[in-house]
C-alpha cells in the first residue's frame, strides 16, 4: 500500500553540490581522427582545431556547465500553488537527501545539439565516440544498390556512484531500430525484459532477511554482441565527416544499441557467462539467474546493462562480481539506490521504492507544475465512455501520457484504477478524456514522493 518515505539514518555529506566542470579544452579531445569538427551555422567562425572531434555549436555563456533550477518557484511570480508545498525531504537523511537533489537538479538534454552546448555531455559524447571506435563497432562503406539504411540519435543519461555523487554522465549512440523490418534487416529478435514484479519479490525478500541489494552496471553492453545480419546506418549526428566520407554509410560489425537484434546477442553471451560459472535461469522470468551453494542462494537481474545482486552468500557474491569483471567491463555501483527511474531508500524499518523525480519531471513537462493539487485521482460516479458526439483530443499526446502513467503505476498503486480507467479510450480519446488524465497529474502533485514501502 502506498507509504510516504521512511526515516533514513543521518550520515555525513558534501556541504555543497560539486560545481568543478572540465574545461572544454579537456572536453573535446582528439579521439577520432577520421572524424572532422562539427562545423558552425556561422562559417566566418570556423573552427581549425583539429584536435576536437565534436564542437559545441553554440557560443559559450557564463552560466555553462551550471544545471538550471528546476522545481523551484520564481520568487517574483505570483504562484498560488507553488511545488514546494508538495516536496518535503524532512524525513529523509542528509544523505538519501543529497541524493534525491543531485538527481533533480540535473539537467538532461534531449538532443546531440543541447548536449554539445555543456563540456560535460560533450566529453562523454566523444568517450562514447572513442568506445564505438575502440570496439570496431562499424566500417565505413558505400551503400550497396537495394539496401536499405537506418538512423541514429544520442540518448543521455547520468549514473550515480556509490556515495550518491554523480558518477557521470552518460552518452549513447542508439540507432532507430523502429524503422527495421522483419526478414529485410532482421530474423530474430527475442530477449526477455524484466518483469517489475519480480523486482519487487527480490526487494521484499531483501527487506525481510535483510540482504545486501548490490548494483552493477556494464559499459557498452551490446557492443559485446557480435552482427550477424548486414545493416547499413546513417553517420552519426552531431559530427562531420571528410568530404569524401560523407557519400559513405556505416556498415554495422558490432550490435548497436536498440537494433532489433541487439538485445539477443548480449542476452545470449550474458546468459551463457551465467551459467558457465553455476547459475541456473528462472523459468517463471528469464532475466533471474539462481545459485544455490552449502545451503545459501545468491541471485542476479538484469535489465539491458544493470543489474541487481541479492543474497545471503557474500563470498559468492564477490566471486560472482570478479567473475563477471573477467568477461565484461564493470562498474560496481554500491548499494542499490537509483534503478529503472525507480528511487531506492534503505533504513531499519525497511525499503522504500518512489518515482519522485519521475513525477516531478512529468510535470514540469506538462506545465503542470504550479497546478491547483487534487485530492483524489478519478472523480466518483464518472461517467466516462465513447460518445458519437465527442470532441477528439491530440491522440499521440494522451498516448504518451497514460503510457508515462502506466510505468509510475509500478511503484503508486493508488493509481492503477484510474490509470485502467483512461487505458481504455486509447484508441480514440477525447477532450473529456484528457481532463481526467490532467486530474491524475494534478493528484500526483498533491503527494509526489508517495511509493512502497517493502
Amino acid at each position: 500500500m502506498p507509504a510516504n518515505a521512511p526515516d533514513m539514518a543521518e550520515s555525513s555529506i558534501p556541504s555543497e553540490l560539486p560545481t568543478s566542470i572540465p574545461s572544454l579544452e579537456e572536453s573535446t579531445q582528439n579521439i577520432l581522427p577520421q572524424i572532422t569538427l562539427n562545423p558552425s551555422i556561422d562559417e566566418s567562425n570556423e573552427i581549425h582545431d583539429s584536435d576536437r572531434c565534436i564542437a559545441p555549436k553554440y557560443s559559450q555563456r557564463s552560466n555553462k556547465g551550471v544545471p538550471k533550477k528546476q522545481y523551484e518557484p520564481n520568487p517574483k511570480a505570483k504562484i498560488k500553488y507553488p511545488i514546494s508545498n508538495h516536496v518535503s525531504f524532512h524525513r529523509l537523511s542528509r544523505l538519501y537527501a543529497f541524493t534525491v537533489n543531485q538527481l533533480s537538479t540535473v539537467s538532461i538534454p534531449s538532443n546531440v545539439h543541447d548536449a554539445l552546448a555543456y563540456p560535460k555531455w560533450t566529453k562523454t559524447t566523444n568517450e562514447e565516440m572513442e568506445a564505438l571506435q575502440k570496439n570496431a563497432t562499424w566500417e565505413l562503406a558505400p551503400l550497396p544498390e537495394g539496401k536499405r539504411i537506418i538512423g541514429c540519435k544520442w540518448v543521455f543519461t547520468v549514473k550515480l556512484k556509490a556515495d550518491d555523487n554523480i558518477d557521470r554522465y552518460k552518452a549513447r549512440l542508439v540507432a532507430k531500430g523502429y524503422t527495421q523490418k522483419f526478414g529485410l534487416d532482421y530474423q530474430e529478435n527475442f530477449a526477455p525484459i524484466t518483469k517489475i514484479n519480480t523486482i519487487h519479490i527480490l526487494i521484499s525478500i531483501a527487506a525481510n532477511r535483510d540482504w545486501p541489494l548490490q548494483q552493477f552496471d556494464v559499459k557498452n553492453t551490446f557492443l559485446n554482441g557480435d552482427l550477424e545480419e548486414e545493416v547499413y546506418m546513417d553517420l552519426p549526428p552531431g559530427v562531420n565527416y571528410s568530404s569524401s566520407c560523407r557519400t559513405e554509410v556505416c556498415r554495422l560489425k558490432k550490435s548497436l544499441y536498440r537494433l532489433k537484434q541487439s538485445p539477443r546477442a548480449w542476452f545470449e553471451r550474458f546468459s551463457s557467462t551465467m551459467k558457465a560459472f553455476g547459475y541456473k535461469q528462472s523459468n517463471s522470468d528469464h532475466t533471474l539467474f539462481i545459485k544455490h551453494k552449502e545451503g545459501k542462494v545468491t541471485t542476479l537481474i538484469v535489465y539491458v546493462d544493470d543489474m541487481v545482486v541479492t543474497g545471503d552468500d557474500s563470498c559468492e557474491i564477490k566471486a560472482l562480481q570478479e567473475y563477471l569483471a573477467t568477461k565484461f567491463e564493470m562498474k560496481d555501483l554500491g548499494q542499490l539506490k537509483y534503478f529503472l527511474g525507480i528511487e531506492v531508500a534503505r533504513s531499519k524499518r525497511g525499503v522504500f521504492l518512489s518515482q519522485q523525480k519521475y513525477v516531478l519531471d512529468l510535470l514540469t513537462e506538462t506545465g503542470m507544475l504550479a497546478c491547483k493539487p487534487a485530492e483524489t485521482p478519478i472523480e466518483m460516479n464518472h461517467n466516462l465512455g465513447i460518445f458519437p458526439d465527442q470532441t477528439p483530443t491530440d491522440r499521440g499526446r494522451y498516448q504518451r501520457l497514460v503510457g508515462r502513467l502506466i510505468y509510475l503505476s509500478h511503484t503508486r498503486p493508488d493509481l492503477a484504477y484510474a490509470v485502467s480507467v483512461v487505458s481504455q479510450f486509447m484508441h480514440a480519446p477525447s477532450e473529456q478524456h484528457m481532463n481526467v488524465v490532467y486530474r491524475i497529474l494534478r493528484y500526483l502533485k498533491n503527494a509526489p514522493g508517495k511509493g512502497l514501502l517493502f
